[in-house]
């Protein structure tokens, strides 16, 4: 199948090109900093960039206008998408978490109330969410929560512990997985919830990856009081929406257009990079790993666009997503490591020493691609999901 785009649509996507040459700052690029990566200096930046995205209806461009966006079509986001992924812009995880996953959810989810809380504040780059999914005991199989919260007469009391959740020493908001009934079937008794992370009783610890950076943390709920209006949807229904989210989440246009920017950048260093006094292009090696990249790079992003398709067409992608994000998964762990086999041990240093190519960017990749087929569901969950609800093949 040929994509093709409108006039109008090449007319935008010329239109985010030339802003990004203008606005994308030169200390970002200078940083190259990968997704998962996150100090005092790059939050300070993404969020700035975050609210000038914002002030241009950017940052949330497919919600409505009266929520902060401009009401423009999946195809639009799409190509802004693409573009800022092209060129690296300072748009980390909370981002996704926030505009891509969370508030698209509490849109077909929340009451009128709830959208104009959250929704109109995250678009403008104010408001920063974090994810309450994954459990010591609960991760691939989320619906295995035992966070708990109790109804009482004025509010609910949550009580329990999440792990793994990216930027929760940041978030405004965790978007909340929790047990309320805890008498039924396992995804029958879950509900989703709006917790303020200022509440008392919520403890946040660091858990330190290993590039040395603080993205992901350990939470704690202790008798946590939120109000009722805190659950988003009907009680007890809250495996539907985090399904629903999670589709969401696994159909991102980024990750290909990241890649094939790193498959450029190595085809430029292989280029002018001699070794035994011939250009690294030349090695048989090199040419035909880099050019099956590149095929599957393409058909990664042709995956995205069948995903945009069916989000035009008011589905939500479901084994679709789950296609999208196994490939996307290993597709980056196969770039991280024929990069680092074409650098060399050079690939092994980080920006700051005057020998590391790329900016040392393919070190801090190798280290981090391996928890993209865990992160967001792990590979194995998604083949089940491609083999079940695509392929028809039965329960294991």
């Amino acid at each position: 199948m040929e994509y093709r785009f409108t006039p109008e649509q090449e007319a935008f996507r010329q239109e985010v090109r030339r802003y990004l040459e203008k606005e994308v700052p030169p200390r970002w690029q200078e940083l190259a900093y990968t997704t998962w990566e996150e100090t005092d200096e790059s939050w300070a930046i993404t969020r700035k960039w975050n609210r000038k995205l914002g002030a241009k209806g950017w940052l949330a461009i497919t919600f409505p206008k009266e929520y902060g966006g401009l009401g423009r079509s999946h195809m639009d986001q799409l190509i802004l998408d693409e573009e800022m992924a092209s060129v690296g812009t300072p748009t980390g995880i909370e981002t996704a978490i926030t505009i891509g996953w969370v508030c698209p959810t509490l849109l077909r989810f929340g009451t009128d109330e709830q959208k104009k809380k959250y929704v109109p504040g995250a678009a403008r780059g104010e408001i920063v969410f974090c994810l309450g999914y994954s459990e010591p005991e609960a991760g691939s199989d989320l619906a295995s929560v035992r966070t708990t919260a109790v109804e009482e007469a004025d509010a609910y009391v949550i009580n329990g512990q999440k792990v793994w959740t990216s930027v929760g020493h940041r978030a405004d908001y965790c978007w909340l997985a929790a047990r309320t009934d805890p008498d039924v079937p396992k995804h029958k008794g879950m509900s989703m919830f709006v917790v303020d992370m200022k509440t008392p009783g919520i403890t946040v610890r660091p858990l330190i990856n290993i590039m040395g950076f603080h993205s992901f943390n350990e939470v704690f709920f202790d008798n946590v009081r939120v109000p009722k209006d805190s659950l988003v949807g009907e009680k007890n229904k809250g495996w539907y929406q985090l399904a629903v989210a999670l589709d969401f989440e696994r159909s991102g246009v980024g990750g290909p257009a990241r890649m094939k920017q790193t498959i450029e950048e190595l085809v430029r260093f292989c280029k002018v990079t001699l070794r035994n006094g011939k250009p690294l292009a030349e090695d048989p090696f090199v040419k035909s790993s880099l050019a099956r990249l590149a095929v599957e790079v393409e058909v990664l992003r042709l995956l995205c666009y069948r995903i945009t398709c069916i989000q035009t067409q008011g589905g939500v992608p479901n084994y679709e997503a789950s296609a999208t994000k196994l490939l996307s998964s290993e597709l980056l762990d196969k770039v991280s490591n024929v990069a680092m086999n074409i650098l060399g041990p050079f690939g092994q240093l980080d920006r700051g020493s005057r020998w590391a190519p790329l900016r040392g960017l393919i070190m801090r990749s190798y280290l981090s691609s391996p928890s993209m087929g865990i992160g967001g569901g792990t590979s194995e969950i998604q083949r089940n999901i491609i083999a079940m609800r695509g392929l028809g093949l039965p329960r294991q």
